[in-house]
């Protein structure tokens, strides 16, 4: 049975203009191969609502489970979250319980919950608050679409309160190599061990140092027994590495 699919959503103009490097896709992508969830897409797209509610819309009916990240905080560009209601269908106001967590968290602080704080409260309707033990103020889930902060700490651990709730499959496992030659030279090898390991991938990820070139071979599968015998035929057919 294949494993459960996911996507994720880059929301933010500071992504696509190169100001900020995103950190958040590569966390993802490790912990859902823990837990047997397949990234099968990754979108980026710009602070622009029509862009944001189509790919919504796409990624949600084509994966079992979509997580954005970014455009969920108080200022007036953060629209994340009226993009998220649009998508579907659905009303967007300040919640009750997301209000009170702000409230009790600035409060604690002795920080006034101003008007632009208080739109971080603002959740569509029907949705399922996802917990933010950084910084307080919640992310949510509207049908299988996760939306999260793009700050790195805070995704982080909301990705942390919402994997517990997703149905995983079988983690894939990797094993690599570290062969001193060209990938000119062991292209062939490595198409005829791919077709004998049909089960498995087989990826190459070319290098240079000091003038040499070289290749990472990595293979990956869900049959630990599967990968232990290709990385022996690895070895067999590239003894010098």
């Amino acid at each position: 049975m294949p494993n459960p699919t996911a996507a994720m959503l880059v929301i933010g103009d500071e992504i696509l203009s190169g100001r900020t490097r995103d950190a958040n896709m590569h966390h993802l992508a490790q912990e859902l191969v823990k837990v047997g969830i397949d990234l099968k897409e990754v979108r980026v797209v710009s602070d622009d609502a029509p862009a944001i509610v189509a790919a919504v819309r796409a990624l949600s009916e084509a994966f079992d489970t979509v997580i954005t990240s970014g455009g969920i905080g108080p200022t007036h560009d953060d629209i994340t979250a009226d993009c998220i209601a649009e998508a579907f269908g659905r009303s967007i106001d300040v919640r009750d319980d997301a209000r009170q967590l702000l409230a009790d968290a600035y409060g604690a602080r002795g920080v006034e919950l101003t008007e632009a704080r208080l739109r971080m409260a603002r959740i569509p309707d029907g949705a399922a608050l996802i917990d933010n033990p950084v910084s307080t103020a919640p992310g949510f889930t509207v049908e299988n679409v996760h939306v999260m902060a793009g700050v790195p700490a805070v995704f982080q651990a909301m990705v942390a309160s919402v994997l517990p709730t997703l149905t995983g499959g079988t983690p894939l496992l990797s094993q690599s190599l570290r062969v001193m030659r060209p990938e000119s030279e062991i292209a062939s090898p490595l198409r005829d061990l791919a077709a004998e390991f049909s089960d498995l991938s087989f990826g190459s990820y070319p290098f240079q140092t000091d003038g040499v070139y070289g290749a990472n071979v990595v293979v990956r599968g869900q049959d630990g027994a599967r990968l232990d015998a290709a990385m022996v035929k690895l070895s067999e057919v590239f003894p010098d590495a």
